[in-house]
């Protein structure tokens, strides 16, 4: 989360109400040197929350998006959690569409689980045909360079086993918004297990046109790359400044010890 004040306590409620659905999940919410109030938000709606296992943490620098997706996967392992879910701070993708998909176990075969805003039966409020537009044709060109399928190249829900990172591939990956492109291309090069799905999301706040063609331009640069030296391109080195580490600092944190619950629970597991 980045300034996200406004949307915080939101998205607190949206993990509480899983949590109440029976679904046991711990909260750990990620604080990217937000200038405004967010951090006190969030401390307050996790000490008010009903959910036993929650945590807060501060980066200690502003690492951007990728960087901030690399302090949760981090903390994750650590704690010996099976699975990661991403959920944007901003309050723009709903927790519940992924609930079903979890409550029944769909999710223990797969290495991912990604929330698609492109997929039929998606439900999109506030993208211009501009922009709708514009994601589907990148969609369908990563697709023709990946070999596989992408309805989505990083939407603001997503579902990861943590396990997949143990040799830390995703270490040298932008630490900007590119993130999610490179992580999308990794996992399929990899043979990772990934499944799509439709989900809703509203957007607020529209990127000028001007961001979108840069950004659209950033995009078709990381794609050259990979489609002259494929090789070259997992192994090299993307980010702008390259960290030994990601440091965070826990700003408040509550556990229920008794219970060791460790996120959603692995069912293949014993």
């Amino acid at each position: 989360m980045y300034n996200c004040a406004k949307q915080v306590a939101r998205v607190v409620r949206q993990c509480e109400s899983v949590f109440a659905g029976g679904i046991d999940l711990a909260v750990l919410m990620v604080d990217n040197q937000s200038v405004d109030t967010t951090l006190d938000v969030a401390r307050a709606a996790l000490t008010d929350a009903l959910i036993d296992e929650v945590y807060l943490l501060r980066n200690d620098a502003n690492y951007g998006l990728g960087g901030s997706h690399k302090v949760a996967i981090r903390f994750a392992r650590e704690h010996g959690f099976a699975y990661l879910i991403v959920l944007h701070g901003d309050d723009q993708g709903n927790l519940a569409d992924m609930a079903p998909l979890l409550a029944s176990g769909q999710h223990t075969d797969l290495d991912a689980l990604l929330g698609a805003r492109f997929q039929p039966g998606a439900r999109l409020q506030g993208y211009s045909r501009l922009r709708t537009g514009a994601n589907r044709a990148f969609n369908l060109v990563f697709s023709l360079v990946a070999g596989r399928r992408l309805y989505d190249l990083g939407s603001g829900l997503n579902l990861l086993r943590c396990s997949i990172f143990d040799d830390g591939f995703h270490e040298r990956y932008a630490d900007d918004l590119t993130f999610n492109y490179y992580l999308i291309l990794g996992l399929v090069d990899r043979g990772c297990a990934i499944r799509f799905f439709p989900i809703s999301w509203r957007e607020d706040g529209q990127v000028s046109n001007a961001r979108l063609f840069d950004q659209g331009l950033r995009m078709l640069r990381l794609l050259g790359g990979r489609i002259v030296n494929r090789r070259a391109f997992f192994a090299g080195e993307h980010r702008d400044t390259p960290r030994h580490a990601y440091p965070a600092t826990i700003v408040y944190q509550r556990t229920d010890a008794a219970q060791g619950s460790h996120a959603i629970p692995d069912k293949a597991a014993p």
